[in-house]
């Protein structure tokens, strides 16, 4: 993750070729798929990862295969993320994205101990705190990694990160958690090159922000993109077990996985669609970047899309 330019490619794998890139904030060029690193902490995304060494073997291996952007943030541990990526991998390859988040701290191991702040002075620091425990001058992607803190504006939080950019510490700015609306006056304020959110076959509650990120000539980068299980329903009828039963035969068909057949549904949506699917083998990073080369059909897209109605 050294300075990039605009004329940077990234390497002329099956992976990263052709249809199969795509470019953030118009001159990061990276992969359609890829790599999210919050499942290499400890139980609760609290502490180390307990591997360490095969975590950081994971790593390695996942960069190897084809994985040009990796996505973390400092509440993973909290910190014990970012500190195993640059022990893995730095100095990282030219053509390695990493992006990194702000604006949640946790008070214990229970998740509902996590809560957001998102004050000047405190997403400075997070953002600086960052960069050194990434070892890079510039982070290529930072999200405000939520838009419901209370001790600012949402306003004023877009606009210390723009601050940040235009001091050098972030080369991009993107948002997490957050509505269209947030979108839309994020932009009023400065450039947004992605948009994560939670998005998948099953899940599709956040159509209208992919529409506005894809509008807005940013990235939409989904997180757990291969879920197959329904909010609130992981029923015998409408759970991840009756899913797989009508991806199934699209996945044979290709002689490819149903997470395969996810995550290739994904693609279809858009050029402007970058899942970020995470796991701990290697196997699995394999099978997620394999899924850039698969074309569904027409009518396969439209049955997948039929599973759940959009919102």
């Amino acid at each position: 993750m050294t300075e990039h330019t605009p004329e940077h490619t990234t390497r002329t794998t099956g992976q990263t070729a052709g249809r199969t890139s795509i470019t953030l904030g118009g001159d990061l060029r990276t992969g359609r798929v890829g790599y999210g690193a919050m499942r290499l902490t400890g139980t609760h995304l609290w502490g180390e990862y307990p591997d360490r060494d095969s975590g950081i073997t994971l790593l390695r291996e996942a960069v190897e295969a084809g994985v040009t952007l990796i996505d973390t943030a400092d509440v993973y541990g909290p910190h014990t993320n970012e500190l195993l990526i640059r022990e893995a991998l730095h100095p990282y390859p030219e053509d390695l994205v990493i992006a990194t988040k702000g604006g949640f701290v946790r008070g214990g191991v229970d998740l509902s101990s996590i809560d957001a702040v998102g004050n000047a002075n405190y997403l400075r620091q997070s953002a600086q705190l960052s960069a050194r425990r990434l070892g890079v001058e510039r982070i290529d992607l930072y999200y405000l990694h939520s838009g419901w803190a209370q001790d600012a504006s949402f306003e004023d939080q877009v606009g210390t990160l723009a601050e940040l950019r235009r001091q050098g510490v972030i080369r991009h700015i993107g948002l997490s958690n957050v509505t269209t609306e947030q979108l839309r006056a994020a932009r009023g304020i400065t450039e947004i090159a992605a948009v994560t959110a939670h998005f998948n076959v099953v899940d599709r509650h956040e159509t209208a922000l992919l529409d506005a990120t894809v509008e807005a000539g940013a990235v939409f980068v989904p997180w757990q993109p291969v879920s197959l299980t329904r909010p609130g329903t992981p029923t015998d009828t409408d759970g991840p077990e009756a899913v797989r039963r009508l991806l199934g035969p699209i996945a044979a068909r290709h002689g490819a996985t149903v997470s395969q057949i996810a995550l290739a549904w994904l693609l279809s949506r858009s050029p402007a669609v970058m899942p970020i699917p995470g796991t701990t083998s290697i196997k699995h990073v394999q099978e997620n970047l394999a899924a850039q080369d698969l074309e569904l059909t027409p009518e396969e897209i439209r049955s997948i899309t039929d599973l759940t109605p959009e919102k």
